[in-house]
């Protein structure tokens, strides 16, 4: 995908923190221009650019969008395309995890809506540059999580639309999806116990949680791997099993 006159653009949603501060790394290293979608961390955003851009200059963007507005979706894929003038990638890394039914509605639209209204408004310029898709679901999207079933609902939704846009977008735009098992637990009001922490091990086969780079790799082996469409890669350690 990297030619030498137009590098390729990668969107990543949430990625100035955590995981998607991680894949954004990821693809920069490997020779994308990168758009970091933040929506509250715009100082961590904005930090994580500018290093990028003192690596290699006019490589990197921070962009802020309420993933929960669609005016605000529609307005984050114009400036996105405008910056460079085409996409190659987006990564749904966006999400809102928690245990209260009472965020229903806002966990739908974080994550089921706003990757929906995202990809489809890319499409257009997905298809032109046989570019792909790449959704970051949850192993809970697969085998619930006690409590927590209003996040596991969204999250077998995004499983679902993974599936459902690889087969409307084909033949030229991919689209997969990574499940990721126990990467980095949640923080804030979110948090879970100890108790949680352990019993969530113990049922991984590997008996560890991984790292967000283990999640890096599955990235680029989709972005890399052209004859892939229509998979969810689950890097948790067995925890499925």
């Amino acid at each position: 995908m990297v030619t030498p006159t137009a590098p390729p653009v990668a969107l990543i949603t949430g990625a100035a923190q955590r995981i998607g501060a991680v894949l954004a790394n990821q693809l920069h290293q490997s020779g994308f221009r990168v758009v970091v979608h933040y929506h509250h961390s715009e100082a961590a955003a904005t930090e994580l650019v500018a290093a990028f851009n003192k690596l290699r200059a006019n490589s990197a963007v921070a962009l802020s969008a309420d993933l929960c507005s669609p005016s605000d979706i529609s307005a984050l894929l114009e400036a996105t395309v405008a910056q460079w003038g085409h996409l190659d990638l987006i990564v749904n890394n966006a999400s809102i995890f928690s245990k209260q039914d009472s965020d229903w509605e806002q966990m739908w639209r974080c994550n089921v809506q706003a990757p929906y209204q995202l990809s489809h408004a890319a499409f257009p310029y997905l298809d032109a540059t046989q570019g792909n898709i790449i959704n970051i679901t949850d192993v809970h999207a697969h085998t619930p999580l006690s409590g927590y079933a209003a996040y596991c609902q969204t999250k077998a939704a995004l499983a679902m639309q993974t599936l459902a846009l690889a087969q409307e977008f084909a033949p030229n735009v991919r689209v997969n999806a990574i499940a990721p098992g126990a990467i980095m637990w949640p923080e804030g009001g979110n948090q879970l116990n100890s108790t949680i922490q352990e019993k969530i091990i113990t049922k991984t086969l590997l008996k560890r949680h991984g790292t967000p780079e283990n999640i890096a790799q599955a990235l680029m082996y989709l972005v890399n791997n052209t004859y892939v469409t229509g998979q969810s890669l689950r890097v948790d350690g067995g925890r499925y099993l």
